[in-house]
């Protein structure tokens, strides 16, 4: 498996030649577009930022989109979703302003025997009881650690250990925030790499290993 991040929430994960997508930025968003073909595009987040859909339509090639919680299975890969909160895109500082919420999907995606889990923009380190039930023996968990409007530095790290995955993938962060985290992850030395090229027994014995994909 490969994974490469684009930025925002967006990754690429191939496995031979399975392509998914998760949050895509779409034309309206303030973030790096993106243009590649997929098969499974994943939204956590009903926002221009996630939405990019048609960005991963390549010639004859449109992938199966997933938009929400429930259980799907798409070409041998089992994916389940989990309804969360967030406050992303409502933020603008004002004090006294109307805090507001959409639904934020929590990604549980099972690929050549791995267990990834995507939180997307999570708003709270407390996660729904469903989504606490089921999300066990995580082999990559792709945390947020941005804050505005998602869970900050210091909770997704907290929240990353109690969920004890075997390695952690930062994503919307910024030079700022990065540096935090890793700072609270005892983890300072980490080198940001292209991108990860991963097999189930490359992540055996391993608790809470960081790392940092440069987009």
């Amino acid at each position: 498996m490969v994974i490469s991040y684009l930025g925002g929430e967006c990754f690429k994960i191939t496995q031979g030649d399975l392509t998914i997508a998760v949050n895509p930025p779409s034309k309206d968003s303030t973030l790096k577009g993106v243009k590649f073909g997929a098969d499974i595009t994943l939204v956590s987040q009903d926002h221009p930022d996630f939405n990019g859909v048609e960005s991963n339509i390549f010639g004859e090639r449109e992938p199966f989109v997933v938009r929400g919680p429930g259980e799907y299975e798409v070409r041998g890969v089992a994916i389940r979703g989990f309804a969360s909160e967030s406050h992303y895109g409502f933020s603008n500082g004002k004090a006294g302003a109307v805090e507001e919420s959409h639904v934020n999907t929590i990604y549980s995606i099972v690929l050549e025997g791995m267990n990834l889990c995507f939180l997307g923009a999570l708003g709270s380190a407390t996660l729904p009881t469903a989504a606490k039930q089921e999300l066990d023996d995580i082999d990559i968990l792709f945390l947020p650690i941005g804050g505005d409007g998602i869970i900050d530095y210091a909770e997704a790290y907290k929240l990353a250990v109690q969920l004890e995955p075997r390695a952690i993938i930062p994503m919307h962060y910024t030079p700022e925030t990065l540096k935090h985290f890793l700072k609270e992850a005892g983890a300072d030395t980490v080198e940001p790499q292209e991108k990860l090229t991963v097999k189930k027994k490359d992540l055996e014995g391993k608790e809470n290993e960081i790392v940092v994909l440069a987009s």
